[in-house]
């Protein structure tokens, strides 16, 4: 509610992946799971009955009915409880080890004993970043990254509030593909900020200038010593998977990229026209993000150079030429 007692919502689709309804409310999933109990319990019934009593039969087939009722209607974390179940199964079955390996892990001698099972690989989602910031998934399709800011939704006025979350709610009915939206923290060292700032003070005209620049150096550099000082960073994950059969795979991959790519201008454009800035991240930047998820503090190595372009920049373990 704001100052004006106006409701600030959105109507959204609770569920916009949910199964249509076949019959009485069921969906052709659990139908096919009641119909296989009801033909099993059926099948046992028919084959138990002349043997022992009516009671002792009820009473076997019971947990059966159970089963299958709890399969086709209950749910767990909004999964379905038979696909839940099939996950954990899954789940249960893959190796707890893993180890990078992309060539696969060779089996052991025939002389050579093992103790337990040996590692898995390690399989990486994302098998490429394309040139033009394309996250390849394989056969998962594709995944496109749009970086996007915030802003000071207290500071607006009712109106404004309501005009904010209007568009944010059309542009989510709008959405038709799944979506992420990230909002992690990150840690941020100033050093290099507190230095150019420093390095940029002797050029100032005014003498005034530059001692508020060295004293605002001072200040980056003693705020970085005294605290953990953090950056919220919002992304949004835009995903697009081919559909089964739709041609060769490499034509597939790329009408897919294509997809993505205009899902993400589009996105960028439409948080831009509520005063949301946002960018579409290329392939460097991609892989910024992917470095620093897997190992936030590390500084990512440096790519290899193009063999058409000069080495002009320098490190210090090498000179530049």
């Amino acid at each position: 509610m704001n100052d004006d007692h106006e409701p600030l919502l959105a109507r959204i689709p609770s569920d916009v992946e949910q199964p249509d309804k076949i019959m009485y409310g069921l969906t052709t999933r659990q139908l096919i799971i009641l119909g296989t109990t009801a033909l099993i319990t059926a099948s046992m019934f028919v084959t138990i009955s002349p043997l022992l009593p009516i009671a002792i039969t009820a009473g076997l087939c019971f947990p059966v009915i159970a089963a299958g009722c709890a399969m086709a209607l209950g749910r767990r974390d909004g999964m379905g409880l038979d696909r839940f179940v099939l996950a954990a199964i899954d789940h249960l079955r893959r190796r707890r080890t893993l180890v990078a390996a992309p060539e696969g892990i060779p089996e052991a001698p025939a002389w050579c004993k093992v103790r337990g099972r040996l590692p898995g690989a390690l399989r990486f989602p994302v098998r490429a970043v394309r040139q033009d910031g394309i996250v390849d998934l394989g056969g998962e399709g594709t995944a496109a990254l749009v970086r996007a800011g915030t802003i000071s939704f207290g500071l607006r006025t009712a109106a404004e509030q309501a005009a904010l979350v209007g568009f944010f709610g059309r542009w989510l009915n709008s959405l038709e593909a799944p979506v992420q939206i990230l909002i992690r923290a990150r840690p941020v060292d100033l050093s290099d900020l507190a230095s150019r700032v420093a390095e940029a003070a002797p050029d100032l005209p005014h003498p005034a200038l530059r001692q508020a620049a060295e004293d605002h150096a001072a200040y980056l550099d003693e705020l970085g010593d005294s605290r953990t000082l953090l950056v919220r960073e919002v992304l949004i994950v835009l995903r697009d998977q081919p559909a089964p059969g739709s041609g060769r795979r490499t034509r597939a991959r790329d009408a897919s990229a294509v997809i993505v790519a205009r899902r993400a201008t589009e996105t960028v454009r439409a948080l831009s026209g509520f005063g949301v800035m946002a960018e579409f991240l290329d392939a460097d930047a991609c892989v910024q993000v992917l470095s620093d998820t897997f190992a936030p503090g590390y500084e990512r190595p440096a790519p290899p150079a193009d063999l058409d372009q000069p080495i002009t920049a320098s490190t210090s373990e090498g000179a530049s030429l």
